[in-house]
């Protein structure tokens, strides 16, 4: 299964959140499903999320739409990056 691991440094949380929140239907509408949301114990205003995604494609073709891009400024996204990551087959059960 292929992942979608973002980290945002935001202006503010609660802000954030809430655009963030707002674009639930999007995200599942590209085949996003978001599995984890985290903020750092150091810096609260930084967050990382974890989507699985059905398609690289519809998940990239989300992420460079109009409405996305636009997306980020409104919430205060100051920087930020983002990964897609497979299963390694790590450590043994």
């Amino acid at each position: 299964m292929i992942h979608l691991l973002c980290r945002n440094r935001v202006s503010d949380y609660d802000r954030w959140k809430a655009v963030f929140d707002s674009h639930a239907d999007a995200h599942r509408a590209a085949g996003l499903v978001l599995r984890k949301l985290w903020r750092s114990t150091e810096d609260p205003d930084e967050v990382f999320f974890l989507f699985s995604v059905e398609s690289v494609a519809r998940a990239r073709e989300f992420m460079n739409a109009p409405d996305s891009a636009a997306a980020g400024p409104a919430a205060g996204v100051l920087d930020g990056d983002y990964h897609f990551i497979a299963d390694s087959n790590g450590y043994p059960a």
